[in-house]
């Protein structure tokens, strides 16, 4: 993409073993129960399910339209019957969200809601323009469950068999899986977004730690170079006969962990900033095209388990557990100097 064509932020949540609608209260009735203006939202979906989500390059790698592609989110195809009951979420759908139930509701918030925000418009301080909105967020340990992630030509918006709606779509006669699927598991945490003058230094402060950790189960990455390949030969009846497979390679890993160093929560201390174009000296030469910018900042080390690693296909003997502990990575401002943390950018071509 030469430039942003799109920048998709899919913010997937759900939850709420009770509440089942999203409830909002103005300022003046805020103000009259609580004794402090603003606005209290509580957010409750007991369930997201997104069938397919595609991310289109509009000229491809070459810069022709021709060769426009698209990253796709969607169902494994793969059925997992127990008991005359599907238990596999993704079978049909690319992205199934809900909450994590583990050990009692240990990772839910108190008030079993998705997500409780709390609300502030402030003038600022000193004189300008510097008033913002304060978003205070708090947000409920999810299960997240992702399908197959591939790669396809895009399609054309509105033929074929998109006339008569939006969607573009994908060529399902060229296609390739990258991914198998992945499902993650995330505890509460939470968030402060600002918009405005934001005076926190950044849109979106996380300085939070996730409790019970962050864990990748059923990862799974496919090589679709090897399918239907010959790895070999063998004699049948006096004849060569080459041996091939008949299903791409995968490296499936059971689980991954990330927790502190010698601890079982997750601190995370992050600033996320949008950037528009930067100009040298403020003229006309573009410096830096626009980007999304993450910095992770020193939370202190941390601890990775990786749990069944299997080679060649998920049903392969594993080779066994990895464990790193303590690992802590840098980042640098100036040559020979590191700080504690990481810096993230995305942008468009």
């Amino acid at each position: 993409m030469k430039k942003f064509t799109k920048l998709v932020l899919v913010s997937s949540m759900a939850i709420s073993a009770n509440a089942m609608a999203m409830q909002a209260m103005d300022d003046a009735s805020l103000g009259a129960t609580t004794g402090q203006d603003g606005i209290n939202i509580g957010i409750g979906i007991s369930k997201i399910e997104i069938d397919k989500v595609l991310i289109h390059d509009n000229d491809g790698l070459n810069g022709t339209a021709a060769n426009a592609g698209a990253i796709v989110i969607k169902g494994n195809g793969v059925s997992n019957m127990v008991g005359g009951v599907e238990t596999n979420v993704v079978k049909d759908k690319g992205i199934v969200i809900g909450a994590n139930y583990a050990d009692g509701g240990k990772y839910l918030l108190a008030s079993r809601n998705l997500a409780d925000l709390k609300i502030d418009s402030d003038a600022g301080a000193g004189s300008g323009n510097t008033a913002f909105i304060n978003i205070a967020a708090q947000v409920s340990g999810l299960d997240i469950n992702i399908g197959e992630i591939g790669v396809t030509a895009s399609g054309t918006a509105g033929a074929g068999t998109n006339a008569g709606t939006i969607r573009r779509g994908g060529d399902s006669n060229n296609y390739n899986a990258i991914l198998s699927g992945l499902s993650l598991k995330t505890g509460k945490m939470d968030a402060n977004i600002q918009v405005g003058a934001a005076p926190q230094g950044a849109m979106v402060k996380l300085n939070t730690k996730m409790i019970g950790g962050l864990e990748i189960q059923n990862l799974g990455i496919l090589d679709n170079s090897t399918n239907g390949a010959a790895v070999g030969s063998v004699s049948v009846a006096g004849t060569p006969t080459p041996v091939t497979t008949k299903k791409a390679g995968e490296i499936f890993i059971e689980s991954i962990k990330l927790a502190d160093a010698a601890g079982s929560d997750l601190s995370i201390n992050s600033d996320i900033q949008v950037f528009n174009d930067a100009y040298v000296g403020g003229g006309n030469t573009l410096g830096k095209a626009a980007h999304i910018r993450i910095v992770s900042n020193d939370t202190g080390a941390k601890d990775t388990y990786i749990k069944g690693i299997h080679l060649g296909s998920r049903d392969a003997a594993s080779i066994g557990d990895v464990e790193v502990q303590g690992m802590q990575t840098y980042y640098s401002t100036a040559p020979g100097s590191y700080t504690k943390g990481a810096v993230i950018t995305i942008s468009g071509h």
